[in-house]
């Protein structure tokens, strides 16, 4: 029979070997081991509340080199299997359950997709007699291609037969109003947005819950904000003006023309001729001739001549102002929540 220490002492030893890190509380449960001449493995590993084998694992490190780095516990491949390893048949019957779920390019049969969620495929597996969290279940879906995804909005509508001419003809009046250091604006309107106590994706700091309308029914809204943006690209700077009722023809001249007023006459003020770069539709189509009179309007009252560049059907996504700016304007209104007012 060994010795046991004192209460107080086997409490200390305790709190001790609960604030060591792994590979030093094998060192330390090897190191106590060692002071009995017998029977000294059970007892500190009763004591200790670890296995024999940790036990004696960490004796038998006190009495080699030190063979792993500084910031690891265990050797590469260590510790406990995960149940994908540990379970051999598992991924079988994981592609078996998903085979009926699963939907795929009939061009590619490398692209798949499943409708079924993480917690749907770890109920299907539990019927199948493997108990497993919805981690596991992530790391089946990624073991065999399945990645979470988005849908991407990046194919084309549809084409034109000049959709290269315009565009090398857009590059060509680019080039040729920066060289005479007059201004070139990407302009566009972004969607509205409803005014009022509703949703909005992102996320504040804030002291007490912020409580909005259960639905975004335009009839909740206290009104629309209208954003028109113009970019100047020479001066990578953004000018938003918030109309309050429709995207027309008439408010984007009266946005272009307090762009001028405000900013393009000072940072401009010897420019001949106003490049827009413009998607084909909305408030500035190229079809509508009630945009062309007012544009026209807007040039006799500034006396300045404005060019307008418009981009080929179906590539508005094209245009600058789409991924220079808007990103910015989406990501401030979903933080800000009520930034139209």
């Amino acid at each position: 029979m060994i010795e046991p220490y004192t209460q107080d002492i086997e409490a200390q030893m305790q709190e001790l070997y609960s604030r060591l890190p792994e590979k030093s509380k094998r060192l330390y449960a090897g190191v106590e081991a060692l002071k009995f001449p017998y029977g000294g493995i059970s007892y500190i590993a009763g004591l200790l509340g670890c296995s024999r084998d940790t036990v004696s694992l960490g004796i038998k490190a006190l009495g080699e080199a030190e063979t792993l780095p500084k910031n690891r516990n265990r050797k590469a491949g260590g510790g406990r299997k995960h149940t994908i390893e540990k379970e051999p048949n598992i991924n079988e019957v994981f592609l078996a359950l998903l085979k009926d779920h699963t939907a795929g390019d009939p061009m590619d049969e490398t692209k798949k997709w499943t409708n079924l969620t993480c917690a749907k495929i770890g109920d299907l597996l539990a019927e199948e007699g493997f108990k497993v969290s919805r981690n596991i279940v992530r790391k089946l879906l990624k073991k065999n291609g399945y990645v979470k995804r988005k849908a991407l909005k990046k194919k084309a509508a549809g084409g034109h037969v000049n959709r290269n001419a315009q565009f090398e003809r857009i590059a060509e009046l680019r080039d040729l109003y920066t060289a005479t250091g007059n201004p070139v604006l990407s302009v566009d309107s972004k969607k509205k947005e409803q005014i009022g106590n509703l949703f909005r994706e992102g996320k504040v700091y804030t002291t007490e819950t912020v409580e909005v309308f259960d639905h975004d029914f335009p009839s909740l809204a206290e009104g629309v904000g209208v954003p028109h943006t113009l970019y100047d690209m020479a001066r990578n700077e953004a000018y938003v003006n918030i109309g309050t009722s429709r995207d027309t023809s008439e408010f984007s001249c009266d946005s272009i023309r307090h762009w001028w007023y405000t900013y393009g006459i000072l940072y401009y003020p010897v420019a001949t001729s106003i490049l827009m770069l413009m998607d084909g539709g909305g408030s500035n189509s190229s079809r509508h001739y009630i945009f062309k009179q007012d544009l026209q309007a807007l040039v006799e009252d500034i006396g300045v001549e404005i060019r307008i560049a418009h981009y080929p059907p179906y590539t508005s996504k094209w245009n600058p102002i789409e991924h220079r700016v808007f990103p910015h304007i989406t990501m401030a209104n979903a933080v800000g929540k009520r930034h139209y007012n």
